[in-house]
């Protein structure tokens, strides 16, 4: 039973390319099984979280980190009567633009795609689902609904200013209503995605020894979480302390977003999706308290993970890597696979080329655009 402010299955506003209705799923069932065949969302498999692919198979990776966020997305759902399918679609969807190297990996191609527009892992997302996935006999992408794209394009608020050119070219053809909020099943995703990264990223970081146990218990709302854990537990294992209490913390932000967001609603009182989009605020948050105190573990994380020695150090090298391939690729195409060779061939200035050449190093895998690096220079 969806409450009447979710995005209502038979009110969809459909797909770019009209098709026939399955007569066994939703639209939004159908827009999340064609994501998970998608092969962007395969290669998140070997795409950097905060390590780098190679450095050990324990680490969260974009795959492993999208499905716990799809996980957490359709509790919060199901708990506020949202529709639970369009939020996971949008969910498992919300990181397929990211390139190689995570945000090391964004940061050196957004330097050098600015005289050429730019780049930006969401934008690149809706690129990809509109355009690269060339499976389907009647249209390239995945024709998602307009639902699951305004999710993907607007899951972090309204996109307003300067918007990035692979948003812009789809929204041109199919507007997205960029300067509104999206529906409440896309601002869950958003959330649901903040729960996931603060939580695992303390597990992986533990796993890394880049900080202590100890030291994680001294922070806000971890530090109840092992008080917890100790009263009702005196004289746990070790990995299984740290474990109950990060259990804990997660569960915390969890029930904080639920409790929050049907305050909220409860105060709107929205008749219908619209009223979602159009409220000017953020149905689904984290209340003011929790926020203040999970910039601490954000600061914490930010320190002494994000930017630890080890991992700055990576940074460095993998950055050499995309530096090294963009400007070889744009220099001598004919390095491109043959099936990309056809697009450079129709390819009109440097600023198309350019472009094909930022689709084709963002969607390498990490392991992949180090065999490149290592097959063309030798390093």
């Amino acid at each position: 039973m969806l409450r009447p402010y979710a995005v209502q299955p038979d009110q969809t506003r459909g797909r770019l390319y009209p098709e026939e209705e399955s007569r066994f799923r939703t639209p939004y069932q159908r827009d999340r099984d064609r994501i998970i065949h998608a092969s962007a969302f395969r290669r998140l498999k070997h795409k950097t979280q905060v390590f780098i692919e190679h450095e050990g198979d324990y680490f969260r990776t974009r795959l492993t980190h999208s499905i716990e966020v799809a996980q957490v997305a359709r509790t919060v759902a199901g708990a506020l009567g949202l529709n639970v399918e369009l939020t996971e679609a949008v969910a498992l969807a919300h990181d397929l633009g990211h390139p190689p190297f995570g945000h090391t990996g964004e940061d050196a191609l957004q330097r050098l795609m600015e005289p050429y527009g730019g780049f930006d892992h969401n934008a690149q997302a809706i690129r990809i689902v509109t355009s690269l996935e060339r499976h389907y006999a009647d249209f390239d992408g995945l024709n998602l609904t307009w639902e699951t794209l305004e999710g993907i394009a607007k899951h972090n608020g309204p996109v307003t200013g300067d918007i990035p050119y692979a948003l812009a070219e789809y929204n041109a053809r199919h507007d997205l209503e960029l300067g509104t909020h999206a529906s409440a099943e896309a601002q869950v995703a958003a959330l649901a995605d903040d729960i996931a990264y603060n939580s695992h990223d303390l597990h992986d970081g533990l796993r890394a020894e880049l900080f202590s146990t100890d030291e994680l218990a001294e922070l806000p709302l971890l530090d109840g979480c092992f008080a917890e854990v100790d009263r009702i537990y005196p004289g746990l294992n070790y990995y299984r302390r740290r474990h109950e209490a990060l259990r804990r913390f997660f569960g915390f932000l969890v029930e904080d977003v639920i409790v929050q967001a049907e305050m909220r609603l409860k105060y709107l009182a929205p008749g219908n999706a619209a009223d979602i989009r159009n409220a000017g605020q953020p149905m689904v948050r984290f209340s003011g308290a929790v926020w203040e105190k999970l910039q601490v573990t954000r600061e914490f994380l930010f320190h002494r993970m994000y930017r630890a020695p080890d991992v700055v150090e990576m940074r460095k090298e993998v950055t050499k890597a995309v530096d090294a391939l963009f400007p070889l690729f744009m220099a001598e195409s004919d390095l491109l696979p043959k099936q990309w060779r056809k697009d450079v061939a129709d390819a009109q200035g440097e600023v198309t080329l350019a472009r094909i050449v930022l689709d084709y190093i963002a969607g390498m895998t990490d392991r992949f655009a180090l065999q490149e690096y290592e097959r063309l220079f030798g390093a």
